[in-house]
């Protein structure tokens, strides 16, 4: 692993080696490093699939404003997850792809992305540049699709993880999602399972009775971690056309106004499971972080705020050892889980 600095920012460097330090000699080190199904974290920060695009954007951004160097533009992140990668480049939905509503915004994306071949010869490429490890999210539309993916990906070194979103239609399950059924969503687990040894991680969408249900089922069949959660169900009509405004009906909904439905999640999860988790909704602030953690996150994914502000992740970044050198959290793996045993 390359030894990469931040920049430092508010009197704050945050290190490859997790310690984050005050300017002031007297001020305390927080260790920030985590550890996730195997994988060394510096801090438990990621970003959250389908927000970051392949990042090169953010990546100018944040080192036109000083709050990353150029070449290492992720290096204040514990990890980057990429936007879902499937076999064959897929174009997304038509129509409107985007609306914002109360405290968040819906989105019908459909998963547009130029397929596996492409995204190693460019995006992965230039990831593996940025100082952070790297997690792949995969999707496919079949069994035979995931598998097909993770095969490809095996032949890259530069790959850390996956992260099965299985929230994708099921084609050979009359169209419904391989997440809201527990036995669909063990069966791809363990194909996936079969054909590789890194970490794998399965995205739970909350568009279930019971999300316990289908994260037990997952990690009978070899999950590693689970990340919870994707985008709840929902709608939004024009009253012009006294149509919906998506050509699908249905589309997701993030942002802040999902956070509790998330946390509540994350909480349930992590009683029962003993894989680790990654929480996320609704995140903008460090406070939010810290709550995810207390639930039961091991890491935090920071979504669709970034199009609010592009600048929270590194901020977060920075303001997390200060949260905890003021709160006396000298290791912020010590937040996991913290309000269970209170």
């Amino acid at each position: 692993m390359v030894d990469i600095r931040s920049t430092e920012q508010d009197g704050l460097a945050v290190g490859m080696d997790g310690l984050a330090a005050c300017e002031d000699a007297g001020c305390r080190q927080v260790d920030l490093a985590v550890t996730l199904a195997g994988l060394q974290f510096k801090n438990p920060l990621t970003t959250a699939s389908g927000t970051f695009a392949p990042g090169q954007k953010y990546a100018e951004l944040w080192t036109e404003q000083g709050v990353a160097k150029s070449g290492a533009a992720f290096a204040s992140l514990g990890a980057v997850t990429t936007k879902g990668v499937s076999p064959v480049a897929w174009p997304g939905n038509t129509g409107i792809r985007i609306d914002e509503s109360a405290s968040g915004m819906l989105n019908s994306i459909g998963l547009e992305n130029p397929g596996v071949e492409a995204f190693c010869a460019d995006d992965l490429l230039w990831l593996a540049a940025q100082g952070a490890p790297i997690i792949v999210n995969v999707c496919g539309h079949t069994v035979a699709e995931y598998v097909a993916v993770i095969e490809r990906l095996e032949q890259e070194q530069t790959v850390s993880a996956y992260e099965l979103n299985i929230s994708c239609p099921n084609i050979d399950n009359s169209g419904m999602a391989f997440g809201i059924d527990p036995v669909a969503a063990a069966k791809l687990t363990k194909a996936c399972r079969a054909v590789t040894s890194r970490p794998m991680i399965v995205k739970l969408t909350p568009n279930v009775t019971d999300i316990t249900e289908v994260a037990r089922a997952v990690e009978a069949a070899g999950a590693d971690a689970l990340s919870l959660i994707n985008t709840l169900a929902g709608m939004t009509i024009d009253l012009n056309r006294r149509k919906p405004v998506f050509d699908r009906v249905v589309a997701g909904l993030s942002g802040p106004a999902i956070k509790p439905v998330a946390l509540w999640a994350v909480y349930r999860v992590y009683q029962a499971v003993r894989i680790p988790l990654i929480g996320m909704g609704g995140v903008r602030s460090v406070t939010d972080v810290v709550e995810f953690m207390l639930a039961g996150a091991t890491v935090v994914g920071i979504g669709s705020y970034s199009f609010t502000d592009p600048l929270v992740i590194p901020r977060i970044a920075r303001q997390l050892a200060d949260w905890c050198a003021e709160n006396g959290v000298e290791q912020v793996s010590s937040l996991i889980g913290a309000l269970h045993a209170a």
